[in-house]
């Protein structure tokens, strides 16, 4: 079968691609450690659990509006003022099975072929998969380590030509933990304001930050009708296999946003959404609870991976990811990462798989638990003791 052009431009979430080689290792007997991919190892609270199932029971098994059913966009607007200070609308807010259709479908709205997209690289690498799938021009931003991974903001301002249409931005973020500062957005949000660019701001680790309070780019003069913020319950609440997430944006940009939802995914499942209005407006200490245990494990993951021989980490503000530094080694990233799975039975992913810049990087998630974490160091120490690295 021959398939169409832009095909050949999709990329893919290569944590996915590594699970499955995992998996297939475990098929055979041997125990793989699991810190590739982006998953709290905690169960969703059963406060939200049985929410759930009572809306199953009460027959919340139908269609839904494509934007979301009112009372959980009510309940978003209301966090969303709680949290960040943002008085929105439920007309403001689309819920989207995951909340990478929020990314899809922005790009999608606001991207004509040949546009220029800039957003930061090592980053999430949905991104540019979508700004090239539909035949935009990514412009990275490189995050380096020396600046302890926060967005240089006079090169993001540089890039900045008449054929920017988007400006992606994700703090905490995936994969370094960097965080950008409160003065850092808002200088690029009066860039932004002035020239008329809209930003998406991916914030889906917004509860999950060590240091300080969550600042969003909305919150800056002139940017809550230019910032489309990206959030959902995956991260916070334990949600990942649930997929809901949602985006926050202006009234005219949502119906939009809306339709693309309508010709996709139809709408997000009707239980899901119930359960999510109790997770919003009944939330338990088992959110706060997680933060910490993921602050102790950080913590722990760090010290461990700077007594590796030829390993670097610098200490992540946010989210539940390391990126050491592991250039010293003499390995690259990638056969790096195949070595440590096949060899050690340590499940990672190379820095290339969120970019260019990010050779010379691993990714480990520390959302896993800290006995585990303490067997997958001992491991990969062992392993390159081995290979005489």
């Amino acid at each position: 079968m021959e398939l169409s052009e832009r095909m050949s431009r999709l990329g893919t979430e290569t944590a996915f691609e590594v699970l499955v080689k995992a998996r297939a290792i475990e098929a055979t007997g041997r125990e793989v450690i699991h810190l590739e991919i982006g998953e709290p190892d905690f169960n969703t609270p059963n406060y939200i659990v049985e929410a759930a199932i009572k809306a199953l029971r009460e027959g919340a098994h139908h269609y839904g509006p494509s934007a979301g059913i009112l009372v959980l966009r009510e309940a978003i607007a209301e966090d969303c003022y709680k949290r960040r200070g943002l008085k929105v609308k439920p007309e403001n807010v689309v819920v989207t099975p995951g909340a990478k259709p929020i990314m899809f479908f922005v790009i999608l709205a606001l991207v004509d072929p040949g546009d220029e997209v800039i957003y930061p690289n090592p980053g999430f690498p949905i991104y540019e998969s979508m700004i090239n799938y539909i035949g935009g021009k990514p412009i990275p931003i490189p995050l380096v380590e020396a600046k302890d991974f926060e967005l240089d903001v006079d090169q993001l301002i540089s890039k900045i030509n008449d054929k920017t249409k988007l400006i992606i931005l994700n703090s905490p973020q995936n994969p370094t933990g960097g965080v950008i500062s409160q003065e850092a957005l808002a200088e690029i949000g009066k860039v932004a304001a002035e020239r008329d660019i809209p930003v998406l701001s991916d914030e889906i680790y917004s509860r999950t930050l060590y240091e300080g309070e969550h600042y969003s780019i909305a919150q800056n003069p002139g940017m809550l009708e230019q910032t489309i913020i990206l959030d959902g319950f995956s991260k916070t609440y334990a949600m990942t296999g649930w997929r809901m997430g949602y985006g926050i944006m202006r009234e005219d940009l949502a119906e939009h946003i809306a339709r693309l939802q309508t010709n996709s995914n139809s709408c997000t499942a009707t239980f899901t959404q119930v359960a999510g209005v109790t997770a919003l407006r009944e939330e338990k200490t088992e959110v706060q609870e997680m933060g910490a245990r993921f602050k102790q494990r950080r913590d722990f993951i760090v010290n461990g991976l700077n007594q590796i021989k030829g390993f670097s980490c610098t200490l992540p503000k946010g989210a539940f990811y390391v990126f050491p530094n592991i250039t010293q080694t003499g390995w690259k990233s990638k056969p790096l990462a195949d070595y440590l799975l096949e060899k050690a039975g340590v499940a990672c992913l190379s820095g290339t798989a969120f970019g260019k810049f990010g050779e010379g990087y691993l990714r480990f998630s520390y959302a896993n638990s800290r006995e585990n974490i303490a067997k997958a160091l001992e491991r990969i120490a062992q392993a390159l003791a081995v290979a005489g690295r």
